[in-house]
């Protein structure tokens, strides 16, 4: 238990240490919430890594290997990453060079202020608050395996940390400790792997005893399964904020795309080992233990505490690295594109910096709430890429690609899409309702579109193919003209 104690009690120590460095050093809204726009290729490739693999890389990939098997990396993991590779490869110049600081801004550049509202909720509330409570419930789960703590008490204590770091430092500390605990994370989750291979008898002992279902990525039987499970989650990962704020946080162009493929690429690698992990411990870990324990049983039971430790710490760097990008993510939004665009849209740095520190308070303590709230972290999760995909995706497209989209069309298929996304389930007609959800976003995006004429507020282009500097900044609120002006000129 010692070795427990020392290597948790030292990551946080030197967690807050860099957390107090940056809190003494970020002076402006936009270092704390965009990092200045001026991050490198390293630090952006090792935020990428870090922030893809939370409690969903150790914990719930894990539990879905054990439960699913190797059909849950195709179902669930590499459609997120293929998806998250083409907003970084076909998006990130387009996106970059628009100068923003969330998706919302896309949406109120174009459409007007009032367009920015639906993806600036979905964003802080509908992801940002559930995805923060995920990371806070696997940070409980290992105080209490690890350090015997009651789970309530691991529940505050785990809130406590995450939002103590998150406050003094933003973005920019958020990424400098991301890219740092990249290299505790991959080193974590491979000591899991090399263990559980040989705790399982090697390899081809496992692949003898391990049905074929488990190793399948299509079982027979469960192909629509897989396919309708990747198609309502991969499309989420081209409207994410937090691949959007990296590529916003980048030094340049060239860097958010080859940072970003780097990443990513890795990332296809490194995630893969949970679910094999998961399958192995089938051969060793007694079949009706839950999944979301499976890890804890595998790090506790199998390894050596000095080795078990380092794990510990990786799956602790993991949780705090998504939670802090999920905490401002959503901070982002109510800082920037509620208090700014809406509540006081003359604000100056200290009222910015105030609203985006609050902000972080607030989704943090959301998050606290929403935890006593889960039971099945990949259900959960699955919910709410799902009804922000249904609902942001075809419009996010129109933003891009079809300069006759209007604003009322924008806000009719965003709202229409959650409604018919969020009430489907009630019909039970077996039909996932992420299908429903998409084909009335689309309908009603044309149609109402193709009805109603551009309002004033607009700036009429199809962002993808046009010039960045052609456009005015129009929809934003007047005291945010001049820095975009400036940053017109910049590019």
């Amino acid at each position: 238990m010692a070795w427990y104690y020392s290597y948790i009690i030292g990551y946080f120590v030197i967690m807050f240490a860099i957390g107090y460095y940056y809190f003494r050093k970020v002076k402006t809204s936009d270092s704390y919430l965009i990092a200045g726009w001026n991050m490198g290729y390293w630090k952006i490739t090792g935020t990428t890594i870090s922030t893809w693999c939370g409690a969903a890389a150790f914990i719930g990939w894990m539990g879905m290997g054990f439960s699913k098997g190797l059909s849950g990396y195709f179902m669930f993991a590499l459609p997120g990453i293929i998806a998250s590779l083409m907003l970084v490869i076909f998006f990130s110049r387009p996106l970059r060079r628009k100068k923003l600081y969330t998706l919302a801004d896309l949406f109120g550049r174009r459409f007007g202020r009032k367009a920015s509202l639906f993806p600036s909720f979905f964003s802080a509330f509908v992801y940002s608050v559930p995805a923060t409570a995920i990371q806070i419930i696997g940070m409980s789960t290992i105080l209490t395996v690890v350090l015997g703590l009651e789970f309530n008490t691991a529940i505050f204590v785990s809130f406590a940390l995450i939002l103590g770091f998150t406050i003094l430092g933003g973005l920019e500390a958020a990424i400098v400790t991301d890219a740092l605990q990249s290299i505790l994370l991959i080193a974590g989750i491979m000591v899991l792997g090399f263990t559980a291979l040989s705790y399982a008898g090697g390899l081809e002992h496992a692949l003898l005893n391990t049905p074929i279902e488990f190793l399948a990525p299509l079982p027979e039987g469960k192909t629509m399964e897989v396919v309708t499970f990747a198609l309502t989650v991969a499309p989420f990962y081209l409207v994410w904020q937090c691949t959007w704020q990296r590529i916003f946080a980048s030094e340049s162009e060239d860097v958010a795309i080859k940072a970003g493929v780097s990443g990513f690429s890795i990332v296809m690698l490194i995630s893969f080992l949970p679910y094999c992990i998961g399958v192995l411990a089938r051969q060793f870990v007694p079949l009706d233990t839950s999944a979301d324990l499976v890890f804890s049983y595998v790090t506790m039971q199998l390894l050596h505490p000095a080795i078990g430790g380092l794990v510990i710490v990786g799956l602790l760097a993991a949780l705090m690295t998504s939670a802090d990008s999920y905490i401002l993510q959503g901070s982002s939004n109510l800082a920037h594109d509620l208090y700014g665009n809406f509540i006081n849209r003359h604000a100056n740095e200290k009222q910015k910096m105030a609203s985006a520190r609050l902000s972080v308070v607030i989704i943090s303590v959301l998050g606290l709430g929403v935890t006593f709230l889960m039971t099945d972290i990949i259900s959960a999760y699955q919910w709410a890429l799902r009804i922000s995909a249904t609902t942001l995706i075809f419009p996010f497209f129109a933003v891009m690609f079809w300069k006759p989209a209007t604003s009322r069309g924008c806000i009719s298929s965003m709202a229409s899409a959650l409604s018919v996304t969020a009430l489907w389930p009630l019909l039970s007609t077996g039909i996932d309702p992420a299908y429903p959800g998409f084909l009335t976003s689309l309908v009603v995006l044309v149609v109402v579109s193709k009805l109603t004429r551009h309002s004033p507020s607009e700036d009429v282009a199809a962002y993808y193919w046009d010039g960045a500097e052609s456009h005015t900044a129009s929809a934003l609120p007047d005291a945010a003209k001049p820095d975009i002006a400036l940053a017109s000129k910049a590019v």
